[in-house]
């Protein structure tokens, strides 16, 4: 069996053909942006449709992150891509705002989503990162099992949020204190063994989240200490996601990206566009209270209040 025959089966029913992107106008290019979302591209035909599926949906904006743990947090970097949809509409890329290069930074993705999760719209926002590290770590650290000290401690040794700071510096010593928080590439978290995914110690290797993981985790200590009890960190905060609330998540794009016709889009926009339409199709025809509620025993489902989990794997 292929390895992505096997993501899309994780996935749980991606691979049905009403999962399937319906076709776009092409791109003019592929780091053209996408135009403002809000126009239904299907007409009005579908538009009673939407409506029954706003009625049953949890969430009214849907948010995908193509993560990228590339130089440093102001680095303009190709590889971090940003799309948006609403119940009405495909995602949509969203352009860096006014006065940043080409490209988004990590820092203004940050402050960008404390923006967005401040309005009233209630948010379901997905990063291809890793938000924790597996149960090894805070074993052998003697960490207690909390997110928010585990985020805590781990800028403190790993400054990756702070100006001029390459992952890179901080493994070779440069700055931060790397060497006393590291991890071992053979330890993977519980939803990383179900996914068939690397580990977020694994560096250097094709298809690695370790850098970005390394690199974003401090900006999730961003966004919980300036958007305070507007968001719920799933798991961390609980399975179920209180009514009326925004939700951050981590989000495996390869379980998705296959599933989707491509359009045009590079390999960063098509990871970001895909779990945009997943989390939005998932909400739309109910399925994604399922995800929120994997198929874990007792014992496993205490784990990942520690290690996180991906949405997506059942």
């Amino acid at each position: 069996m292929t390895r992505n025959l096997r993501l899309e089966r994780i996935a749980a029913g991606v691979t049905d053909r009403r999962y399937l992107a319906r076709p776009l106008l092409a791109e003019a290019a592929q780091d053209s942006w996408e135009v403002p979302i809000g126009v239904d591209s299907a007409g009005t035909a579908n538009q009673n449709e939407n409506r029954g599926n706003e009625l049953k949906a949890a969430f009214n904006r849907y948010i995908g992150i193509d993560y990228s743990g590339a130089e440093n947090c102001n680095s303009s970097l190709k590889g971090l891509r940003v799309y948006m949809a609403d119940h009405s509409s495909e995602p949509r890329e969203v352009a860096p705002p006014p006065g940043l290069r080409k490209y988004w930074t990590r820092k203004a993705i940050a402050e960008w989503l404390v923006e967005k999760l401040s309005e009233t719209c209630h948010a379901l926002v997905g990063i291809d990162h890793g938000f924790s590290f597996p149960q090894r770590y805070f074993e052998k650290y003697r960490l207690p099992h909390d997110w928010t000290v585990f985020l805590n401690d781990f800028q403190k040794h790993w400054p990756t949020d702070e100006k001029n700071t390459y992952v890179d510096f901080v493994r070779e010593g440069e700055c931060g204190d790397g060497a006393s928080r590291c991890g071992d590439s053979r330890w993977r978290r519980i939803a990383e063994v179900r996914a068939g995914a690397k580990s977020v110690f694994h560096f250097d290797v094709p298809g690695s989240v370790a850098k970005s993981t390394h690199a974003g985790i401090p900006w999730l200590r961003f966004l919980r200490r300036r958007a305070k009890d507007r968001i719920h960190f799933w798991p961390f905060d609980g399975w179920k996601v209180p009514p009326g609330k925004s939700a951050v998540v981590e989000v495996y794009p390869a379980l998705w990206s296959h599933s989707f016709l491509r359009d045009g889009r590079n390999s960063h926009q098509q990871d970001a566009y895909a779990a945009t339409e997943w989390l939005r199709r998932s909400d739309q025809d109910g399925s994604l209270e399922r995800f929120f509620s994997p198929s874990l025993t007792a014992h496993e489902k205490e784990v990942p209040k520690v290690e996180g989990w991906i949405l997506g794997i059942a």
